[in-house]
């Protein structure tokens, strides 16, 4: 049996850490949640993780001040982010690439179509990676 792949999630909201721990469970992902900022940033720097799913409207913390955190961080700078909100906006993606995520990807989704996709999106990073990295 393959190795899990290991990933947290970070979002406010329970409902959507219960059915998205049970949906990437199901995908072979090995889950970590945080429902606010302080311990996701907490967590991340403890775990070793191939991928951070990063809501950004929380209280106190917001999803892009934890992003900020986390790529000004040698622990967890290279980690992929992907945000995960309903923040649509073009204005808003183009700030969070600014910030430095790796991705984003707009609510709402079928928890088994985010599984998919998070596997295809981080095979290209992980590809893309392998690719730049010098012979």
């Amino acid at each position: 049996m393959p190795a899990r792949i290991p990933i947290l999630l970070i979002d406010d909201e329970k409902d959507m850490l219960e059915m998205l721990y049970y949906h990437l469970r199901l995908f072979g992902f090995e889950v970590y949640t945080a429902s606010d900022g302080p311990a996701g940033l907490e967590l991340a720097q403890s775990k070793k993780l191939d991928l951070i799913l990063l809501d950004w409207m929380m209280p106190g913390m917001n999803g892009l001040e934890v992003l900020s955190e986390l790529k000004h961080n040698k622990k967890t700078e290279n980690i992929p982010v992907f945000m995960f909100t309903a923040k649509g906006i073009m204005d808003d993606i183009e700030q969070a690439f600014e910030i430095g995520a790796d991705d984003y990807i707009v609510k709402p989704i079928d928890g088994d179509e985010l599984a998919k996709r998070i596997k295809v999106k981080l095979a290209k990073y992980e590809a893309k990676k392998r690719a730049q990295e010098p012979a």
